[in-house]
């Protein structure tokens, strides 16, 4: 396995390892979160817009992370993108060496 498919290797695990721990830590954001909605929902303080209100911090926390693994996808292809170029780069100067 060459040098630069091993790196490509540890980016692509270190993107699913941010994909997922954004996921899970969603997922905890989102059952804290709701906690002291669901409070304020059982004293009757939110009336008739606990669940909008509920859904709409939902919704809030969802866009947060949604970003936060959209930006990790980029930076992925990102990563990408320069290993496929250092790759080109390698072949095309093997090949003027072949040349000379």
């Amino acid at each position: 396995m060459s040098f630069l498919t091993r790196v490509e290797a540890i980016k692509d695990l270190i993107q699913e390892a941010v994909d997922k721990g954004a996921t899970s830590v969603e997922q905890i954001h989102q059952a804290i979160a709701s906690m002291p909605l669901d409070a304020l929902a059982k004293r009757g303080l939110l009336e008739d817009k606990a669940e909008s209100v509920k859904q709409s911090h939902a919704d809030t926390i969802g866009t947060v992370y949604d970003a936060i693994r959209r930006v990790n996808r980029e930076v992925g292809d990102l990563a990408t993108g320069l290993i496929e170029s250092v790759e080109d780069q390698i072949a095309t100067q093997k090949n003027i060496n072949k040349k000379d």
